[in-house]
């Protein structure tokens, strides 16, 4: 096996049988012809085309050290500066084919099994079965190019539970009973994005302690098939639809996100990467360094969606004839900051990068953290900036259907611009609609905000990784004490 295609990567989304919910009724058929779900996968289906054409094989992939066959550049773990360049180059193609609106394209999971994979020595110590599993299961992905998303955070009621109630009673995940053929896993996971288009899934909750047992049952992590029996995918109510015109954004780019059950689930042994001790989570968290690498694969996402929303503002002036107006330039150049600090960052932390103690290459982790900390919060400034200049032109945005109908010659007469017809005005204006006033823009918006986590907590994650604290203050003290 290498790399897939689109048409592989559509069938085995299609061959899988998962139990699927969708406002009330279970999903049948194929899921790549639901109008809930066709676009994204159509979109992705063209990323993977990419990685096929004979134009990108050399940007986009590189040989498998165990086949030998083309695999995903996203899956390379870093021996030095140049893979991580080599990375960035392949994270910039797909990112702008998407337009930065793929929060989960496939290259964001690809970037976090590796990092998991660089640290599997940390588990030789736990157990030497789950450290081979781990590196089988990186190697199966890489090999395979797998679909891969994610389940790491649990609802509220469950959190709750594992502080509150007996280990028994708790309705927190939790492994329930291990057997000849693997561990019996019950609970539920939320934000799954893109859950349902994936063909696999990463299980790895934040452990809740537990004061009774030895072995805690919190405490886990496996990747598994996502139709296996008992798994159950619950959906939000879909922002996308079919018309490109209508719905320029989600029609092609609409992630569903989905609740996760796990009703009894077996997982098998050869796909459990730890199990019973909390204290491996953090650790294979930190020593694999998987924020600093989910945040290098972020940061070249940001700077793309920045650049797309630049193209918009600017799109949107000049379609009003007020691109230069003083207003408009301070706004736009506002943009073109926040855009070069983004590249700036991105270019540090690779320029930054140093060798782990596992001889892999990390980029430097505070230039990347401080992009999640800016891009959360300047992202609603652009859709601020978007919104204000759309004014009510971002309402009145009559449909494709209209103009194929008898008002289609009162649109052509009223509403087009001074040198654009209506129909191409108009789809301008819906596309600024849908980035920031419609139920796809306000779910991009909080995705941004909340990306890498709360405010508090990716504060505290660049707090912690700067190490200059005390040589700084150490200034402010001699200078102080400087006598003349």
């Amino acid at each position: 096996m290498a790399i897939k295609s689109g048409k592989q990567y559509i069938e085995q989304i299609d061959r899988q049988n998962i139990n699927i919910w969708y406002k009330g009724s279970r999903i049948e058929g194929s899921l790549s012809e639901h109008p809930a779900f066709r676009g994204l996968i159509q979109t992705q289906a063209d990323l993977y085309d990419m990685q096929c054409d004979e134009r990108y094989t050399d940007q986009m992939t590189y040989l498998s050290p165990d086949t030998g066959e083309r695999v995903g550049l996203s899956f390379l773990p870093p021996r030095n500066v140049e893979d991580l360049q080599k990375r960035r180059t392949m994270m910039e193609l797909w990112s702008n084919r998407h337009h930065g609106f793929l929060g989960r394209a496939p290259d964001y999971m690809n970037t976090a099994i590796m990092s998991l994979y660089t640290a599997a020595d940390i588990l030789e110590e736990h157990n030497p079965i789950y450290a081979e599993n781990l590196r089988t299961y990186y190697k199966y992905c890489r090999d395979h190019d797998i679909t891969l998303s994610h389940a790491f955070i649990q609802p509220y009621s469950c959190k709750i539970s594992a502080q509150q109630d007996d280990e028994d009673d708790s309705i927190a995940a939790k492994v329930i009973e291990i057997n000849d053929e693997g561990m019996v896993v019950s609970g539920a996971f939320m934000m799954a994005t893109q859950g349902a288009t994936c063909e696999e899934i990463l299980v790895f909750p934040t452990p809740s302690p537990t004061m009774y047992r030895d072995v805690n049952p919190y405490a886990f992590a496996f990747a598994v098939p996502n139709d296996l029996p008992g798994m159950t995918f619950i959906c939000r109510e879909s922002y996308g639809a079919s018309s490109t015109y209508d719905y320029p954004l989600s029609a092609r780019y609409e992630e569903m996100d989905t609740l996760v059950i796990f009703d009894r689930v077996l997982v098998p042994h050869d796909r459990v990467f730890y199990y019973g001790d909390e204290a491996y989570a953090g650790r294979l968290f930190s020593e694999s360094h998987f924020h600093t690498h989910i945040a290098h694969q972020m940061t070249i996402r940001f700077i793309v969606k920045t650049e797309f929303m630049l193209g918009l503002l600017e799109s949107l002036a000049d379609e009003q004839n007020v691109g230069l107006e003083p207003h408009m330039i301070m706004n736009v150049s506002k943009i073109i900051a926040f855009l070069e600090t983004f590249k700036a960052l991105r270019l540090a932390s690779e320029q930054g990068a140093s060798q782990d103690k596992f001889g892999y290459f990390v980029p430097a982790a505070s230039p990347l953290f401080a992009s999640s900390l800016l891009f959360s919060k300047f992202y609603t400034e652009m859709v601020d900036m978007i919104q204000l200049l759309g004014s009510s032109s971002l309402i009145m945005i009559p449909s494709e259907l209209d103009f194929h109908s008898y008002s289609g010659p009162y649109l052509n007469q009223y509403l087009k611009g001074t040198t654009t017809e209506a129909r191409e005005r108009l789809a301008l204006f819906r596309l600024a609609w849908e980035l920031g006033a419609s139920s796809f823009g306000g779910r991009q918006t909080q995705f941004e905000r909340f990306f890498f986590g709360n405010a508090q907590t990716v504060a505290f994650r660049m707090y912690n990784h700067f190490d200059q604290h005390d040589q700084l203050q150490s200034r402010i003290t001699d200078l102080i004490n400087k006598k003349q």
